[in-house]
């Protein structure tokens, strides 16, 4: 297979480290990969704001960039779950509907496709994993618990498959971090006080760092770590499931 990396503009700008994991990572499991130069924005930020109609480019240039390729995969649930519900186009639609069906989650790709069983990751600290709200409810990476079903985590099934790691017990697991992207500018206060209870649960539960699949969640997170000097870093997934010391 090749798998088209698809890089959202923020991994790109402020975590390039989390871009460079997910493509070693995928590397490691033998994946083909290629990353298109002239990838830009999904046009989520857009959308969610009431400007879909303004994302005609941006969906027009993914499809250039990424209809070549048997999977899609970025480190993004978020911007995953923007192109599987929303990417269209009125030039090629059969290929803008066979993009949305092979775009992958990083999480997803890895447990879903690849059926990894090993990473020969090595990570001895205590983790706590922050569920993000498009991974958990949109693209259904783990159960959620106000529902009487059976639990599963596909974040928790990698991460168990990482030696000296310890994942730590939350008190409330589904808890929103109150990002929210534009959310978090319109309604500041409730978005703070939010970010705090979700840092505070990992403060009680000893975690030594915070991961999820959302690296939007884990920059709102990190500013209030790091300004409550809690000492508790946010790291990306893909650098825990890669990391080898």
């Amino acid at each position: 297979m090749t798998v088209g990396l698809f890089i959202p503009c923020y991994v790109n700008q402020f975590y390039p480290q989390a871009a460079i994991a997910t493509l070693q990572l995928l590397q490691k499991l033998d994946v083909d990969v290629a990353y298109p130069p002239k990838q830009t924005c999904c046009g989520q930020p857009m959308a969610n704001s009431g400007f879909e109609h303004l994302t005609k480019e941006c969906n027009d240039l993914f499809v250039t960039n990424f209809a070549r390729f048997d999977y899609i995969v970025a480190p993004s649930a978020s911007c995953v779950l923007h192109v599987k519900e929303h990417l269209h186009s009125a030039d090629d639609p059969a290929q803008a509907e066979s993009i949305r069906s092979k775009t992958y989650e990083l999480v997803e790709f890895l447990t879903d496709v690849l059926n990894v069983e090993d990473l020969k990751a090595r990570f001895p600290h205590k983790v706590g994993i922050h569920q993000s709200c498009h991974g958990l409810r949109g693209l259904h990476l783990a159960q959620m618990s106000e529902l009487n079903a059976p639990p599963f985590s596909k974040p928790v099934r990698l991460l168990n498959m990482v030696d000296g790691l310890e994942l730590v017990s939350l008190d409330r697991p589904d808890d929103c971090c109150g990002f929210g992207g534009t959310f978090c500018i319109a309604e500041e206060a409730v978005s703070v006080k939010m970010g705090k209870d979700r840092v505070l649960d990992h403060q009680r539960n000893g975690a030594e760092y915070i991961t999820s699949v959302d690296l939007s969640c884990l920059m709102h997170l990190e500013g209030i770590l790091q300004r409550n000097k809690t000492g508790i870093k946010a790291l990306h997934i893909a650098q825990i499931l890669n990391s080898t010391h």
